[in-house]
């Protein structure tokens, strides 16, 4: 690692800047292009000392480059008018389509709110009648407890009744014993 170190170290300090060099100098393709685009560039400007054809081809070369950059801004005029066209147009239809989606929003908020509603009150009226049904069980329940209270006091007064009639047939029995035994001694 140590020794990585070090030669990095050494490269950095090896190295040097493009501000410490001196400008390197054109290519000799370079100067013979560069040449080559002033002599045009003269001879352009000044038609006598070039040929004509050369001349010729250069006024023929620029007036296609006016057509061709009338053609070209003609032809964006009109995509610029088409697009502003189309933009205007998709604007309306997307305003208009964001009318549509609001109406069918609020249409919708309406129709829940509605069945929110409905909802609330069918809830109320199952709460009034479970707490009805609970009353009514509850009071149902005490007549029930009432009602088997009823019969448990019947049940012990009809064992009392029973007993009674079992001690009144017996005292009837005593009694009409009493009276042979009365009349039995009064002869």
């Amino acid at each position: 690692m140590s020794s990585l170190y070090s030669r990095s170290k050494d490269y950095t300090r090896s190295r040097k800047s493009q501000s410490d060099s001196p400008p390197s100098s054109p290519s000799p393709i370079a100067k013979t292009l560069r040449h080559e685009r002033l002599s045009r560039l003269e001879a352009a400007t000044n038609p006598s000392t070039s040929d004509s054809s050369y001349g010729e081809r250069a006024s023929g070369r620029s007036s296609a480059y006016s057509r061709r950059e009338n053609r070209l801004a003609a032809l964006s005029s009109r995509a610029e008018e088409e697009s502003n066209r189309d933009y205007k147009k998709l604007y309306e239809s997307a305003l208009s389509e964001n009318q549509k989606l609001k109406s069918k929003l609020q249409e919708a908020q309406l129709e829940l709110a509605d069945i929110k509603a409905k909802l609330e009150k069918a809830a109320q009226q199952k709460q009034e009648k479970t707490s009805d049904r609970s009353s009514m069980l509850e009071m149902e329940k005490r007549e029930k407890r009432a009602l088997e209270r009823k019969l448990s006091e019947m049940e012990e007064e009809m064992k009392i009744l029973t007993e009674l009639k079992s001690d009144n047939q017996r005292l009837k029995d005593e009694n009409g014993a009493l009276i042979r035994v009365i009349s039995k001694l009064s002869k």
